[in-house]
Formats: C-alpha cells, sequence, structure tokens
C-alpha cells in the first residue's frame, strides 16, 4: 500500500475544492486517474497540464508516506 498526501494548488485547489486529500496510488497516472475519478472533469482536465512534485522533486516516484504537490500553470513570470 503506497498511502500519498496530495495538495492542491491554485486552478488545482478550485477544480478540487480542497487543499489536501489522501489516497492509495502506487505512481503518478494511478494517482491522476484517481483524483480524476473523484473530483470530477474539471479536475481532469487541471491534472494534464500540471506538473507535480513529490517531496519536493519532480523524480515522480511514490514511496508510502510522500506528500505529491500539484502544480497547476501559473500566470506571470
Amino acid at each position: 500500500m503506497t498511502m500519498v498526501t496530495v495538495r492542491f494548488f491554485a486552478a488545482a485547489r478550485a477544480a478540487a475544492g480542497t487543499t489536501e486529500t489522501s489516497l492509495d496510488a502506487a505512481s503518478l497516472t494511478e494517482l491522476r486517474e484517481f483524483l480524476g475519478e473523484k473530483y470530477g472533469p474539471e479536475l481532469t482536465r487541471v491534472l494534464s497540464i500540471s506538473s507535480y512534485l513529490v517531496d519536493g522533486t519532480r523524480d515522480g516516484d511514490l514511496r508510502d508516506g510522500a506528500v505529491v504537490d500539484v502544480l497547476p500553470p501559473f500566470a506571470g513570470g
């Protein structure tokens, strides 16, 4: 079991209607599927254009207890 905490930012937070959730997922692909099923098509769209940090790095390997940040594109620069 790979239980992770997912933190939503900006448009992802708005689409999910929450700042954070926890779930069991073995990969980022599986994580995106589960989140889309749970929160609907608008979050699915946002997830498709987002970047992901796992415990602060872009390596993408999920580990039990990991924190995954969902970072949609931000305006400005």
